[in-house]
This record gives structure tokens, sequence and C-alpha cells, in this order.
């Protein structure tokens, strides 16, 4: 059974450019690495390995910044224990409305205004504390920014990065450096790990765009690094570090309390935001991926699998253009965000 499912799901015509055969792109060890799919076994491990280190990370080094960056926690008051309230809360809803208020009125035998109290206190003891969204948003920023300048620094120097031609030259028998394919673990492992702890992270507005976007991201490293696209995947993932690091570093300082800091640090990721994933990720790592490839080979099933996958990300990154460019209409005319 799995000889029968790897020769169908390994066949050239899936993973190669017409008239390419496996044997065709066999390299010599002292040639380079070339990247085998059971590379990425590793990604998993790593990834309880990011989250164990995320709750150490968390617990000596983030909480005790926060304290010193003057982040403060909400008082909450708790609700008073009442199991038949418990209960609808859990199975039924959090927030009920009039009618349930009523049914649940003559259960319990409490006034409808206290029980509309209850269950706002009950949402506040499940809303996560500044102090738990600093911890998050720094374990990201910390990953994001050595990210960003270890891709960098492994990129800046490589002919693709300043000709997006060459992301082709030679494909598919291109040796990966070292860097690059601990580039692609790493990144791989963490994001896998994001998708791990996405049920006990604070839940945003955009939770199922992000869960998407984890999924999305892991297929897209994976199978990127499998057909040997690292060339173009490397850049994909540069375009993305260089501004994610400036909006977890944004969201720190507003959840410390510093205003005038948070928000200069949140244009300029805008700016950032706006340009890479608006004009360069499409005007030139999209076009080379849809247009500049089929100079060097034919359309094939990869070829369509991996555009159908970046357009995905794309789709996303339009979105939540949308919701910047709207929190920044409200900075702008209303003076917050």
């Amino acid at each position: 059974m799995e000889a029968l499912l790897n020769e169908w799901l390994w066949q050239e015509e899936y993973w190669l450019p017409p008239g390419i055969r496996w044997d065709d792109i066999k390299m010599k060890e002292d040639v380079g690495r070339f990247p085998l799919p059971r590379d990425l076994i590793y990604t998993l491990p790593l990834a309880f390995a990011f989250i164990a280190l995320r709750y150490v990370f968390e617990r000596l080094i983030a909480v005790p910044l926060s304290k010193r960056l003057g982040v403060k926690d909400r008082i909450q008051i708790r609700a008073a224990s009442v199991p038949k309230l418990e209960s609808f809360y859990k199975q039924n809803s959090r927030q009920p409305s009039q009618s349930e208020v009523v049914s649940l009125e003559k259960q319990c035998g409490l006034s409808q205004r206290k029980i509309q109290t209850w269950f706002r206190h009950r949402r506040n003891q499940d809303r996560p504390s500044n102090t738990k969204k600093f911890c998050e948003a720094f374990w990201r920023f910390v990953f994001y920014l050595v990210a960003f300048t270890g891709g960098l620094g492994s990129l800046i120097s490589t002919p693709w990065f300043w000709d997006h031609r060459e992301c082709w030259r030679g494909y598919p028998k291109q040796p990966v450096a070292e860097a690059h394919h601990w580039y692609y673990i790493l990144e791989m492992g963490f994001y896998v790990s994001l998708l791990l702890c996405v049920s006990v992270d604070v839940k945003r507005k955009d939770f199922k765009e992000q869960v998407i976007h984890h999924i999305a991201t892991i297929f897209l490293i994976g199978f990127s690094y499998c057909g040997n696209y690292v060339r173009v995947g490397t850049l994909v993932m540069l375009v993305h570090d260089s501004s994610d690091f400036l909006l977890e570093s944004a969201k720190m300082f507003h959840y410390a309390g510093w205003t005038r800091t948070c928000d200069s640090l949140f244009v300029i990721f805008s700016v950032v935001f706006l340009v890479t994933r608006l004009v360069v990720l499409p005007g030139r790592v999209l076009h080379t991926t849809l247009v500049v490839s089929l100079e060097f080979f034919q359309p094939f099933c990869a070829y369509y699998f991996l555009n159908t996958l970046l357009l995905v990300l794309q789709v996303l990154h339009i979105f939540w253009a949308y919701l910047i460019l709207r929190m920044v209409y409200k900075f702008v005319f209303l003076g917050k965000v």
C-alpha cells in the first residue's frame, strides 16, 4: 500500500517540468544538497521544541519585561458560582438572547438584570489579560526579527535576490545552501507550533483567516521545499517576515500603554505591509512564478498548485490590507486605532 502511494504521489509529471525525470536531477554530495521530503520530518519535533521554548521564554523573559514596561491587567470581577448559568454558558451561548434570559430567570430564581450581569462578568473572566497578549506578541516579535535578519543576511548576496529570473535558471537541478535549508525548516517548524497553539492563543477578529493563513503557509513551505522552489520560497518568507516583527512590536507597546510609540510603529508597519504585500509580492514574486517561470519550462501540475497557494495568501493579504487601511483611517481622522 505504501509503495503504491509513493508511486502515485511522486509521479514525475506531478512534480517536474515536461521532459525532466528524477534521475536527471540527482546530485553528488560535493555539489550541494537537494531538498528531500524526509527533511521536513524534523519540523514536527522542532514545533514542540518551539512550544517548550516559548513556555520558558514567556515566564523568564516576557513576563518580567511586561512588568518593567508597565503592562497592566484589568481587575476582573469573578462571576458567582451558579451551576445552571455556567452550564448554559459552556454548552449553549456566551451571550443569551432575551427569551433565553427569561427562561434562565425561571430556572435559577435570579432577576434578569442579575443574570445579564453574571454573563458579562463570566465573559470578562475568559478575556485574555494584557500580560498574556504581551507575552504572545513578544515571542512572535523575537522570532520574526531573528528570521528576517537571518533570512536577509543569507539572501542578499544571492543572484536571485536581485534578478528573479535566477530563481528558474537551471531549475529543477538547483542545489540548496545549508542556510536556506535551515531557514525553511525553522520557518515551517514555527508555523506548525503556531497552528498547534491556536486553541490556547489569543483569539482575534481575524481568527479564521489566521488559521487559513497558517495552514496555507505550512502547505506552501512544505510543497515548495519538496518541489525545490526554495529560491522563490525564501523570497516569500522574507517578504512576510519584513513586516510581521513590526506589527508584533506595535502590539507590545500598545499593551504597555506606550501610545505614541505604538502609533509610530503601527504607521511604519502599515507602510511596509502595504508595499511588501500589495506591491513587492504580487509585482515581483508572483510575477516570476506565474509569468517569468514559463520562459524556462512549460506549465505542469506543481506549477499550478504552487501559484494557487500563493494566490490564496495574496487574497488574505488584501483582506488584511483592508483592515489596516480602516485602522489608519480611524487613526488619521478620529485620532485612535
